[in-house]
């Protein structure tokens, strides 16, 4: 059973006043995901990731399609205890504290009051809320406020967890903090369903993702089979390189390009169709030393940024009549 499972699920709006016109925030979406992944749900600023949260959270409601959440259809009372949500602009009632605030929730969600604030300080501990737990939530900045967020998500400990943009407003520290939240909700058998368009998080996190541009699928699958095939060629940090031998290796056509990092340190990138092994050794038998050695191949970024252009624009559907 696939913990998260849409099927042609779509979203019209009507816009306009005098001549209204359907805009398809989603159109048709079908897809799967399974249970004790973190998956990553990648596309631009409006590209629909907020319009699916909503109608799999049944905050909004499909045009046409459907969706199920842990085997049940979304809405179902059950499947509602068993899931968390952190929207992309979480706003509290600011005179609570934090502490207040994760209370309340736990109290919603049936939990005792010894139990409720064990809870609550385990979780204020895991995403980084230490003295200031206590002041009101008015004076938290807006990474803090960020990190309530998702500490108000995993109050019920979540089967499914979704997650808007995690990172937004987070500082680097931060960031690596909820980046090990997530893993570690992972490693506990949480499924993790989460949207951004801040790509290095999907590809350190993700073991799947789905790519939507214009309110379409555009491309989904397993991480390393999406990039894998991208190789495009090799890149060799090498030390001790002399000017005549890094001019031998261009004219060979080994080195596509050189970049100076300081000294007789260079990286060096080669197509390909060269075998560095052979390179490296025609290198080292001049002096140079190998410090590194990687492919290069596309980026998450690369991929991302290839799929949306290649995305049709057009997401009206003509005129409604009136």
């Amino acid at each position: 059973m696939d913990a998260i499972s849409t099927e042609s699920l779509t979203k019209h709006y009507s816009v306009g006043f005098w001549r209204p016109r359907p805009y398809v925030a989603l159109d048709a979406l079908s897809l799967s995901v399974r249970q004790g992944e973190v998956f990553g749900f990648l596309g631009p600023n409006g590209a629909g990731k907020t319009t699916t949260l909503k109608l799999l959270l049944q905050l909004i409601y499909p045009t046409s399609g459907r969706a199920e959440i842990l085997g049940r259809p979304v809405g179902d009372v059950g499947v509602k205890r068993r899931i968390g949500y952190l929207p992309e602009n979480p706003y509290f009632y600011d005179y609570l504290t934090a502490e207040e605030l994760l209370e309340y929730f736990g109290g919603l969600f049936g939990y005792s009051g010894t139990d409720r604030k064990r809870r609550v300080g385990a979780l204020l501990d895991e995403v980084g809320i230490g003295p200031e737990r206590r002041l009101q939530l008015r004076k938290f900045s807006k990474g803090m406020l960020q990190r309530v967020g998702i500490a108000q998500a995993l109050i019920n400990e979540p089967e499914v967890v979704f997650f808007d943009e995690p990172m937004s407003g987070l500082d680097p520290l931060g960031r690596r903090e909820i980046r090990q939240l997530i893993l570690k909700l992972r490693d506990r058998g949480c499924t993790v369903f989460f949207s951004s368009h801040v790509l290095s998080d999907a590809e350190t996190l993700c073991s799947r993702v789905a790519v939507l541009a214009g309110g379409r699928l555009v491309a989904s699958g397993d991480l390393s089979e999406l990039l894998a095939f991208q190789v495009r060629g090799w890149e060799l940090v090498v030390n001790g390189l002399t000017d005549a031998t890094l001019d031998q290796a261009r004219a060979s056509g080994q080195v596509t390009h050189a970049t100076p990092l300081g000294g007789q340190r260079y990286a060096l990138e080669l197509p390909l169709s060269v075998v560095p092994a052979e390179l490296l050794a025609g290198l080292t038998a001049q002096g140079a030393q190998l410090v590194s050695i990687n492919p290069v191949r596309e980026t998450l970024e690369d991929f991302f940024v290839r799929q949306i252009g290649a995305a049709p624009k057009d997401r009206g559907l003509g005129t409604v009549a009136r």
